[in-house]
């Protein structure tokens, strides 16, 4: 059955405008038996997103669409270069492990936005599915420079980090 996995809601401010009650009904009534929460870079909605799909008899998933820098968290001259990347919790520890990230990226690295690195995403990959995410995803933007053996080479990289859990 499908799942939708990349949905944001009015907490990815100018992004999302979805409300998460009539997400979740809007899943019931279409059938769905799971749905995923991915705000960018912030956790604002899980609980609520998570109390309100339990209630319709919808499996939440929680996650986030992080900004990972292109360089490290700590750098200021980086500007506004992050990319994006879907991170999806499939158990407990991948929830608390995506708190850790997203918390970390507020308060070590705000910079514009919430930034994490691959240093951080290494100390907290377990517990985690990452997918690759929307063009503004790290293996998107080297495919549509034409780089793409940079971009199977970054593809390798999260593969190694997240295993199977990479998609």
């Amino acid at each position: 059955m499908f799942c939708h996995l990349h949905v944001h809601t009015v907490y990815s401010l100018l992004v999302g405008m979805c409300r998460i009650p009539q997400l979740v009904a809007r899943a019931k009534e279409m059938g769905m038996s799971s749905l995923a929460l991915t705000d960018h870079g912030v956790m604002y909605g899980a609980i609520q997103f998570y109390q309100e799909a339990k209630k319709a008899g919808i499996k939440p998933i929680i996650g986030c669409e992080v900004y990972v820098a292109q360089t490290d968290r700590f750098s200021r001259n980086a500007g506004k270069d992050t990319d994006h990347l879907i991170l999806l919790s499939k158990n407990a520890t991948g929830y608390h492990n995506l708190i850790q990230l997203v918390s970390k990226a507020h308060l070590e690295s705000f910079y514009y936005k919430p930034r994490l690195d691959k240093e951080l995403l290494k100390q907290y990959f377990e517990g985690l599915i990452a997918c690759s995410a929307c063009l503004g995803g790290e293996i998107p933007r080297l495919i549509l420079s034409n780089r793409t053996e940079e971009a199977k080479q970054v593809a390798l990289g999260y593969r190694e980090m997240f295993g199977e859990d990479f998609y």
